[in-house]
């Protein structure tokens, strides 16, 4: 039973990692300081910085609250003609199902990690429960490690590694080919691959950090 009790609370917590560092790329903060990181490409189309700031916003306001798509599908260029396409606003509907069902594993997996360490407390599992905690950090360690590896690489050394990536993500939650859109598309101007990149980086980094806070701070004496 105690092994159990451990490999659960191990097979959790990364779970837990990764929903606190896909909150915080959700933060409305996150599109300010991106447009104004170093290097972050301009948009060949036209869009100011401001105006990426603005739009962008949006799409990520809409992802994390409760409105229907008439949210994005309202919303409008200066010349009246609609800021999104059906093909888009139809993607953001899937995004937001996806992201919807994930916050809803994490909720579970940090009620499920509650739970057990409720239940650890109670019957002298206290042990146990760190172990498992920790080896869940060692876990998250070396998957965070791996995905900023990827974006570093793709970054810096070859743009192929980070897109094959990419696109194996988007293939476990999309159909076909139904997340690419043409450059000229406002998800793409709004949205690069740099965009994403960053994202990644900054979950995995919030992700490794906790990972290696409980896979050293509560490791076995």
């Amino acid at each position: 039973m105690k092994g159990i009790f451990t490999s659960i609370v191990a097979l959790a917590t990364p779970l837990v990692l990764i929903g606190f560092g896909v909150r915080a790329v959700l933060l409305p903060i996150f599109p300010h300081l991106e447009y104004r990181s170093p290097g972050f490409p301009n948009d060949p189309y036209g869009f100011t910085g401001e105006e990426r700031v603005r739009w962008a916003s949006m799409a990520w306001a809409y992802l994390v609250n409760d409105a229907e798509i008439s949210f994005l599908g309202n919303l409008r260029h200066d010349d009246g003609t609609t800021l999104f396409n059906e093909r888009e606003l139809q993607h953001m509907v899937d995004v937001k199902r996806v992201l919807s069902q994930g916050m809803k594993v994490w909720i579970g997996a940090l009620a499920t990690t509650g739970l057990l360490a409720a239940i650890g407390w109670k019957l002298g599992l206290l042990p146990q429960l760190a172990r498992g905690l920790s080896l869940g950090g060692w876990i998250m360690v070396g998957a965070a490690v791996a995905v900023a590896l990827v974006v570093v690489v793709g970054m810096s050394f070859n743009p192929d590694v980070f897109w094959s990536f990419f696109s194996a993500f988007h293939s476990l939650f999309f159909e076909g080919e139904s997340w690419l859109f043409p450059t000229s598309d406002t998800l793409i101007r709004l949205f690069p691959i740099r965009y994403w990149q960053d994202a990644f980086l900054l979950g995995s980094v919030i992700a490794l950090g906790g990972g290696l806070g409980l896979a050293f701070g509560l490791r076995p004496r």
